[in-house]
């Protein structure tokens, strides 16, 4: 039989590769019978098995979204989480900053919820929250969100959940590179270059990417150079190793709210982080060691408001902060339908701030903020046993000592039965905690170091079915949280002025939802909702999140497009509080002119809608990018 072959624009492929190509591009969403995730028990684990709720978005999920950061894809795909944005590209730190992430109403910027990369917790030493420049999505195979407390196997400030990026491998032997470019509104471009290989037991992946904008106002341009590279070897069947490391450094300006414009407020950031791991994998057992570091330095100019008066600031604030760690865990199987992991976490984080005088009385002098480091140490068990073929029993035990604060015990137990016509029910009880921060116990006003930490509890009931000979999965989850000795700042009962103080409480609770339905080969649908219903509103957790996405794919062609509504999203709260509803319709569509050259094009607020996430900051109106990606 002759093959057919196509020419288009100087590409020369056979019009049956073309066709296979596009079949294995079509986005599965991620909602497979046997999904395997990690972030729930360390080790590879059917969904199904678990008590706890698990969200994974897939690398093909992630591509179509052409988005350099991964923050907006999970917005889109995970319910009940909300991350806050400024503008067009770009989150910055400090003051007027964005990249807050939140899960059921508990905030990552005030170290309740933890981003990790491959299992290893990311933070800034000092500050305790994620850094959200960091997170590009050049690093990620998938991303796995676990929605609820997951203390005990990773500790303090996973008190509300996790997000865990599971770095980028190559599956297959092979050599692959990828090209992504882009340009559009507001001077805006974007470029990742990534090349992955696997020969014998060597694989490795290499990435680069550098993005910047002008912004969509003045004094808010936006710089970043990334870079990511690992490197793996498979030592037997067996075992295996890895080692790599991510850096990347954005320069950012921050113009203020509209309503008082900011002069000078400048940062330049570099975050870095390295691990080394070593594994093994048996058919009864499983397990890892592995070590990690991370580091960051921050250079800030806070800037002036001259229409308050006010003029050049005196001072620059510096910092340099590490968090550095050594996880080993083993997962065994002793007897049929039975799986215990043991595991232990030694974690050292801290940093040192001070602030450079460059004007004024004190020029040429530095004034100390704070120099300190902590340790954690803890041991956990994770046990879970099927029962008979209808019943899993999930519970968990982490013992986890602060140098400063003292012992934390964190219990959690969970059910999943496994009902007639694929119908999936758990119930799960598990408890959060997270130490007090170096910034709330020693630096500014009003610090204290007498705080003790937080905790929570959350209780959550899930039921999910897969139909239509898997082809449509949805699920429903209803959760309670109930949380104590939270710190909050409130006047000092002992003198003048604020002190930092265990006396908050939560008391969240709501209802999301998940569907998604394969029409056909060139259809599919996916939604997600939730509603969170808050005793005291907190900025950036909406009551309302509701997410409605389609995808169509035939020959060349792939077509997305998704519609968000936010209603009830608290911009400010106290004795002035602000809320925001806004409706989102974003478009996303490629083509591919061969085997290896396609273009594509997005659009975001295509309605054009006039809103803020940040109070004062409003966003911009409908943006357009367009490129090109070569693959070969």
């Amino acid at each position: 039989m002759r093959k057919i072959w196509i020419v288009l624009a100087g590409c020369l492929m056979p019009a049956g590769v073309l066709m296979a190509q596009t079949d294995t591009t079509r986005t599965a969403r991620s909602f497979a019978l046997d999904e395997v995730v990690v972030t729930g028990t360390r080790h590879e684990t059917d969904v199904r098995h678990l008590s706890q709720t698990v969200s994974v978005v897939s690398r093909p999920v992630i591509e179509q979204s052409m988005q350099p950061s991964l923050l907006p894809v999970l917005t889109e795909q995970v319910p009940g989480l909300f991350v806050t944005e400024r503008g067009v590209m770009g989150y910055g730190v400090s003051g007027g900053a964005a990249g807050g992430i939140s899960l059921r109403g508990l905030s990552g910027g005030s170290a309740r919820l933890m981003v990790m990369i491959d299992g290893h917790p990311q933070y800034a030493g000092i500050f305790g929250h994620p850094i959200a420049d960091a997170y590009q999505s050049l690093l990620a195979d998938r991303v796995e969100v676990l929605r609820g407390p997951a203390s005990v196997l990773y500790g303090s400030n996973a008190m509300g959940g996790v997000i865990n990026i599971v770095t980028r491998k190559m599956h297959e032997d092979g050599v692959h590179t990828d090209l992504h470019a882009g340009y559009g509104s507001y001077n805006t471009l974007e470029t990742e270059l990534t090349n992955r290989i696997r020969k014998g037991r060597f694989n490795s992946v290499v990435s680069g990417s550098y993005n910047r904008t002008d912004g969509h106002r003045a004094d808010m341009g936006f710089e970043q150079y990334g870079g990511y590279a690992k490197l793996g070897y498979d030592l037997t069947d067996n075992w295996n190793m890895y080692a790599d490391v991510n850096v990347t450094h954005f320069n950012a300006s921050y113009p203020g709210p509209v309503s008082a414009p900011l002069v000078d407020g400048d940062q330049r950031i570099t975050r870095g982080v390295t691990s080394f791991a070593l594994s093994n994998n048996y058919e009864k057992t499983s397990g890892a060691v592995s070590f990690f570091y991370n580091w960051g330095d921050h250079w800030i100019n806070d800037g002036y408001t001259p229409s308050a008066g006010e003029t050049s600031q005196d001072g620059r604030f510096n910092s340099n902060d590490n968090m550095m760690g050594v996880s080993l865990y083993q997962s065994t199987q002793f007897f049929k339908g039975n799986r215990i992991t043991f595991g232990f976490d030694w974690f050292r984080y801290g940093g040192k701030a001070w602030t450079d005088y460059v004007s004024g009385e004190d020029a040429g002098t530095r004034s100390d903020l704070v120099d300190k480091h902590e340790d954690e140490v803890a041991g956990y068990v994770d046990f879970r046993q099927d029962t008979w073929s209808w019943l899993t029993l999930n519970a968990g035990l982490r013992v986890d000592h602060h140098s400063r604060v003292g012992t934390e015990w964190v219990p959690q137990a969970g059910l999943a039965f496994h009902l007639p016509h694929a119908i999936e029910l758990k119930a799960s009880a598990t408890k959060g905690f997270r130490y007090p921060i170096l910034r709330e116990m020693y630096m500014f006003p009003p610090q204290n170091p007498d705080l003790q930490p937080e905790s929570m509890w959350n209780y959550e009931i899930a039921l999910s079915q897969t139909l239509l000979d898997g082809r449509f999965r949805y699920g429903v989850n209803v959760f309670y949280i109930d949380g104590k000795n939270l710190i909050v700042t409130l006047p000092n009962p002992n003198g003048t002025g604020m002190l930092n103080q265990n006396s908050g409480t939560i008391y969240n609770s709501g209802v999301e939802l998940q569907a998604a339905y394969r029409v056909n080969k060139e259809w599919s649908v996916d939604g997600n909702y939730s509603f969170l219903h808050m005793e005291n509103p907190v900025i950036a957790a909406p009551e309302h999140k509701l997410y409605s996405g389609a995808n169509f794919t035939k020959g060349r062609w792939n077509v997305s497009t998704g519609l968000q509504y936010i209603a009830g999203l608290y911009t400010a709260v106290g004795d002035n509080p602000q809320q925001e509803n806004f409706v989102m319709w974003n478009l996303r569509g490629s083509f591919r002119i061969c085997k290896w050259l396609n273009i594509w094009v997005r659009g975001e607020n295509l309605l054009a809608q006039k809103y803020e996430i940040n109070a004062g900051y409003p966003m911009p109106r409908a943006t357009v990018m367009g490129g090109f990606n070569v693959n070969i």
